[in-house]
């Protein structure tokens, strides 16, 4: 009976473990956090987007970005009914841009313990239907039970198939825009 109540006790222990583990080790993070910038001597612009949904495999360096790309916030609405339209990212068509990659120099990063660590990702953006292969830096943070992965590219629109030939746009939006993406893995995510 004893035997019994302990074999109970290990599968359940076991059970509620891999309840709480991601499938295959993996981390997840469903509140990243994507910036991106315009600067053009007509004006700035700015918008935000915290529903990037991310994966980051530890022991393969794997990673992956998912953007809805709807969900970026703008300070104007007309920019961000502009930003939707047919005419300019065509979100309705195009609901996501995502990126696949993987870190390069994942022997130079040890998950197990807290710092932070440069990190070289090589991998591919989709983004308008289009997809191009990226070769960026970042860093990833180790602390307690969290990592956070940091990362500046500047993404050039023409090399999407967003171009700005003429009228208002071709002033306002500049021909590269800066992005910054945050995301943070851990217990609450």
């Amino acid at each position: 009976m004893k035997k019994t109540i302990l074999s109970i006790m290990v599968a359940g222990l076991v059970a509620i473990t891999t309840a709480f583990t991601p499938a295959g080790g993996k981390l997840i993070s469903k509140t990243g956090h994507i910036n991106f910038f315009s600067h053009t001597v007509v004006e700035d612009i700015t918008a935000n987007n915290y529903k990037v949904v991310s994966t980051l495999d530890p022991s393969t360096g794997n990673m992956v970005f998912s953007v809805p790309m709807q969900a970026f916030e703008f300070e104007k609405a007309l920019m961000q009914k502009h930003y939707n339209s047919h005419k300019f990212l065509d979100t309705k068509t195009y609901p996501k841009a995502k990126l696949k990659g993987t870190i390069t120099n994942l022997s130079d990063i040890n998950f197990s313990k807290d710092g932070t660590y440069n990190a070289n990702i090589k991998g591919e953006l989709e983004l308008h239907g289009v997809t191009n292969q990226i070769s960026e830096k970042g860093t990833i943070t180790i602390k307690g039970d969290k990592v956070t992965v940091d990362a500046k590219m500047t993404i050039t629109l023409a090399d999407y198939k967003i171009r700005f030939e003429k009228g208002k746009p071709s002033t306002n939006i500049a021909k590269t825009v800066d992005v910054t993406v945050k995301s943070v893995y851990g217990a609450e995510n």
